[in-house]
């Protein structure tokens, strides 16, 4: 049976890495060079996340093996930047975007 810590590791991992990455993306003043490693970055980041919380708070990602805590870390920063790109789709202005065939 799982417990409450276990269902909020990857949501807090997630969150972390979002905010992490947000507030260098803030600093870099939108940079496109910085903008085509987000992903790259975020599960990195993700990762690192696992492996501390794996050493130091043993009983957040609950396994016993290092690896599937980095792929753990990983999804969870993935999972991060496809947040942000939910939220950026869904705030995005302008209607329904349809092509000029399907108009037709």
């Amino acid at each position: 049976m799982s417990t409450f810590s276990d269902i909020l590791t990857i949501p807090a991992i997630a969150a972390i890495v979002y905010t992490i990455i947000d507030i260098v993306k803030t600093a870099c003043g939108g940079d496109e060079k910085f903008k085509r490693f987000i992903p790259l970055i975020s599960a990195l980041l993700g990762a690192i996340c696992g492996v501390v919380s794996f050493f130091c708070v043993p009983g957040v990602v609950e396994t016993k093996n290092i690896l599937v805590a980095i792929i753990l870390g990983a999804a969870s920063g993935l999972s991060a930047t496809g947040t942000n790109q939910a939220v950026k789709q869904l705030t995005k202005g302008g209607g329904s975007q349809c092509s000029e065939k399907e108009s037709k």
